[in-house]
């Protein structure tokens, strides 16, 4: 048994860095192009077997050279390519500008992504835990949950890019894990602070989400269950790029919980591994690994006299 599905894209990151995002109808200079392997489903799959988590991805990819090279890559990372079919349309992309403060702006072109089909799910492995996405199809994604469900999975939804759910998709996810804007986009509210973006959240859970966990970077994680709430701190880091920050704190919460570790240690590790990853450039370039992670939490227990 794997510890860790991943069923969502993968992407090859087309990255620009420029001092600050264009403005409509405006063309600015920027750096190099670099590409690189990404895809939320695929950072997540190699976030996961990076921590040491035994991981099989199951989507789509192109039958062009990103393709290949975005296959090649999950082996090297040690993640089970073995479910990912070649398609005959073009490999999904990510269009990247990242600014001097290392914000981000992507446009997705999903294309193999986008045929994702619900048949390609109805017979999942056994696993621990599913992680989805919104990358590909809302039908395969919504099948894939409950197929889970069906097996005894866990599963944890990375609702993004956001869009309008049913509440009964809602009740099929054991944990959802939003950033601000997408909860804001989820519940079509104002998410601005830790009170907006609990509220934010207990609309969720009133329309059947079990546990939602609102990323909000440099503050840290919002957890809401129907009973409780709590925050658990982001580490202060000095940030490079964003990119695949969120996806490096899912894995990192998807491989605690695996090794069933209280869900506030986990919260804690994910948030370090969110961390490590916004101090380098590039998506799947930036996921730590598990040594990394233990060298980090090391020295802030030290620092903080744990």
């Amino acid at each position: 048994m794997n510890d860790i599905l991943v069923v969502g894209s993968l992407n090859m990151d087309l990255v620009v860095r420029a001092p600050r995002f264009p403005a409509p109808g405006e063309t600015i200079s920027g750096e190099d192009l670099a590409i690189i392997p990404g895809g939320k489903g695929a950072n997540q799959a190699v976030a996961a077997a990076r921590l040491g988590a035994e991981v099989s991805m199951l989507g789509r990819v192109g039958s062009d050279v990103f393709g290949q090279s975005l296959l090649d890559n999950l082996v090297k990372n040690g993640v089970d390519a073995s479910r990912i079919q070649c398609d005959l349309s073009a490999t999904g992309t990510a269009t990247i500008i990242v600014d001097a403060h290392g914000q981000n702006s992507i446009v997705l072109s999903p294309g193999a992504n986008g045929k994702v089909t619900p048949n390609d799910v109805a017979d999942l492995p056994d696993a621990k835990i599913l992680l989805l996405q919104f990358e590909i199809p809302a039908e395969t994604v919504t099948v894939a949950a409950q197929r889970a469900r069906e097996k005894g999975l866990r599963v944890i939804v990375n609702p993004a890019p956001a869009r309008e759910v049913d509440p009964e998709f809602l009740r099929l996810a054991d944990i959802l894990v939003p950033n601000e804007s997408e909860l804001s986009l989820l519940t079509d509210r104002p998410v601005a602070d830790s009170a907006s973006a609990e509220a934010a959240a207990r609309q969720l859970i009133a329309q059947g989400a079990e546990m939602v966990i609102v990323t909000r970077g440099e503050y840290g994680a919002l957890t809401v269950t129907k009973n409780d709430s709590y925050n658990v701190p982001a580490f202060q880091v000095d940030v490079m790029d964003t990119t695949a920050a969120g996806d490096a704190f899912i894995g990192g919460l998807a491989v605690s919980l695996a090794e069933d570790k209280p869900i506030r240690e986990a919260l804690t590790y994910a948030n370090a591994c969110g961390a490590l990853a916004v101090t380098k450039f590039g998506a799947q370039p930036s996921l730590p690994t598990r040594d990394e992670v233990q060298v980090f939490l090391n020295i802030h227990r030290k620092s903080s006299g744990g």
